[in-house]
Order: structure tokens, then C-alpha cells, then sequence
């Protein structure tokens, strides 16, 4: 039976190696509605964003070396589809406190 569900995924402490943010599972759609990424520690950070697809070893940047100010947000609120076993993906240029936030709607068939 298929079904639509909103959720919200909570990620503390992005850092300066590849953090998994999101993975998508088998049978599943996501719609990602908005990512919030926040640097906590006070101090000016750059962040790439992206998608690997099929959980493979391409990346596909969103963001590439995006500034983030120093107890700063950042909101990117255009939809992004993800396909069973995509991973959206994230890492900081140095060590870093940055949480990062995502809306998404879960959908199965």
C-alpha cells in the first residue's frame, strides 16, 4: 500500500569527514523539503553538500565549498527527489560543530 509520510532527520556535529546525512530506503521515494545546516561553535566554516548516487562512488554536489559565517544558518529550501539507496551526504573544509536539519516527505509505492 502506498503512503506519504512528512519526517524530519537530526543530525548533530557535520564535521570534516563525510557524514551521511540521509539514506534512502529500499522501495522508498524522498522529497526533501528544506536543509538547515548551522554552524554552533563560532566560528566561520565551508561545507560541500551532495548525493551519492545509488550509494555509489560518484558524489553530485549540491554545494561545493559554501561559506557558512560563524554562528550562522543556512537554509536551502528547494526540493530535492532521492531514489532507494541514494545517500545525501556532507562534510565541513576543517573540524567543526555544524547540525544540520532536513524536512522530507517519505513516500513508498
Amino acid at each position: 500500500m502506498a503512503s506519504e509520510v512528512l519526517k524530519v532527520k537530526l543530525n548533530a556535529a557535520m564535521s570534516n569527514s563525510e557524514v551521511d546525512l540521509l539514506t534512502v530506503a529500499s522501495g522508498h521515494t524522498y522529497t526533501i523539503l528544506s536543509i538547515t545546516i548551522t554552524e554552533t561553535a563560532g566560528a566561520a566554516e565551508t561545507f560541500d553538500l551532495y548525493i551519492r548516487d545509488d550509494a555509489g562512488v560518484n558524489d553530485y554536489e549540491i554545494y561545493s565549498d559554501q561559506a557558512l559565517a560563524a554562528n550562522a544558518t543556512f537554509e536551502h529550501t528547494s526540493k530535492l527527489v532521492l531514489e532507494a539507496a541514494d545517500v545525501l551526504s556532507g562534510q565541513t573544509a576543517s573540524s567543526a560543530n555544524v547540525d544540520v536539519v532536513i524536512s522530507y516527505l517519505d513516500q513508498t509505492l
